[in-house]
């Protein structure tokens, strides 16, 4: 089997699960593993290079509201690779090119290749991925025993936290301006012991305005912003010191662990447990996590 990934937390599933050897094309962001980086590119940004925060949001915003594209499908590198299998997204235009620009391509094309449409809005629905992706590309029994592990793993960090308080957690998905988060984040939360006072479990994100955020009375703020690793996830939290200066403020690597839906978002899990409850989970990676001010 031939396979594209055009998201790369389906690329990282399929590493995974053992079906690396079969993806021969990925996006300019499949960074997970390493090995991925060996693949040809087939689809890339859009946008401008060097924007600030502030610039990427009102460029995506602009974008979206015309219509535009964000994201740029090489077709004929498409065509070359004679894909069996395309796997794509119908979750968020700000994150990867669509399935209807992949149809049009393939239909462009005359490709017959069949397009797999990943769409999870909650964790469960993450780990129903997986084990879609491991029907479809011959390889269930490595699905099965990578999402049983990850269970496991789930159960481990909720049965830890199920007895200790609930802190109040002001998760964000951007600082510059501030969004609430959506889809599974509001979950992980959950998950980890504390209680989300921004987004929806399941719904969309959002843009808020400080004001908003200091209203929900948070305990602990922890910025995730989407499409970054800690270091810049750090810069951007830094945004939110001046407007809530008496909260604890956390920044986390959001490629890693928070934004793509894979199976890494256990590790997230696992990182808000740890920032909410060390004392009973014990302090996060220093890889995953930074704390930009304690609590007093």
């Amino acid at each position: 089997m031939r396979i594209v990934s055009l998201l790369p937390s389906t690329t990282e599933i399929l590493f995974a699960i053992g079906a690396g050897e079969d993806v021969v094309g990925v996006t300019f962001e499949c960074d997970t593993p390493a090995e991925a980086r060996e693949r040809r590119v087939v689809s890339t940004s859009t946008m401008p290079e060097g924007l600030s925060p502030a610039d990427i949001d009102a460029y995506v915003a602009k974008a979206i509201a015309a219509g535009e594209d964000l994201y740029h499908l090489d077709a004929g590198a498409l065509g070359e690779l004679d894909a069996d299998l395309v796997v794509t997204q119908d979750l968020c235009a700000a994150c990867a090119i669509d399935v209807e620009a992949v149809d049009d391509a393939l239909a462009f094309l005359g490709c017959r290749a069949e397009v797999a449409t990943v769409d999870p809005h909650t964790v469960g629905e993450v780990l129903d991925a997986v084990l879609d992706l491991g029907r479809r590309t011959g390889r269930p029994e490595s699905a099965r025993r990578l999402v049983a592990g990850l269970q496991a793993r789930l159960r481990a960090v909720t049965e830890r936290v199920a007895a200790l308080p609930r802190p109040r957690v002001a998760l964000l998905e951007w600082t510059d301006p501030p969004y609430s988060p959506g889809h599974w984040l509001p979950e992980m939360v959950t998950l980890a012991g504390g209680e989300p006072v921004l987004g929806v479990a399941g719904g969309r994100s959002g843009r808020v305005t400080w004001d908003l955020v200091r209203a929900t009375r948070p305990d602990v703020v922890v910025c995730a912003p989407c499409g970054y690793g800690l270091d810049d996830s750090a810069e951007l939290a830094r945004a939110a010191l001046p407007h809530l200066p008496d909260v604890p403020v956390w920044a986390v690597d959001a490629n890693a662990a928070f934004t793509r839906p894979g199976p890494r978002l256990v590790d997230g899990i696992e990182a808000l447990a740890a920032i909410l409850h060390p004392e009973a989970v014990g302090p996060p990676p220093a890889a995953s996590a930074r704390s930009l001010r304690e609590a007093s």
